[in-house]
C-alpha cells in the first residue's frame, strides 16, 4: 500500500504543482515526513491518508479545468464561494464536500 501513497503524492505534485512542503502543511507534518513517505521509508497514519485521499480526489477534478500551477492557486487562495476560506484549509478540516460542491458548481456553469 506505500506503493500506492507513492503515487498518489507523484500525482498531487505533477498534476496539483503541489510540493512536499505544501503536502505536509496539509496533513500538519514537517516536509520530511512526506519525503519519507515518498521514498517508502514510512507510511502516512489513516488519518494523513484519508486527507491525501481527499487531495488527490480534489486535484484530480480540477486537473479537468487547470494547470498544475493554477491548481496550486486555487487551492491556497481565498474564495468567495467559500466564503474567504481557503480551499486547503477546508479540506484539512475534513469539509472537502464544499469543495468539491464549488467544483461541480464550476463544471456546470452554475456558480455565480
Amino acid at each position: 500500500m506505500s506503493i500506492a501513497i507513492t503515487r498518489i503524492l507523484g500525482r498531487l505534485k505533477e498534476k496539483g504543482g503541489l510540493r512536499s512542503e505544501d503536502i505536509a502543511n496539509i496533513v500538519a507534518l514537517f516536509p520530511d515526513k512526506v519525503s519519507s513517505w515518498s521514498n517508502n521509508e514510512a507510511f502516512p497514519s489513516l488519518k494523513a491518508q484519508r486527507l491525501i485521499a481527499a487531495l488527490d480526489y480534489t486535484v484530480e477534478r480540477l486537473s479537468d479545468f487547470y494547470a498544475p500551477d493554477e491548481i496550486r492557486l486555487w487551492l491556497f487562495a481565498k474564495h468567495q464561494m467559500l466564503k474567504g476560506e481557503r480551499a486547503i484549509d477546508l479540506i484539512r478540516g475534513g469539509r472537502t464536500e464544499e469543495v468539491l460542491a464549488i467544483i461541480e458548481a464550476v463544471e456546470t456553469g452554475t456558480c455565480a
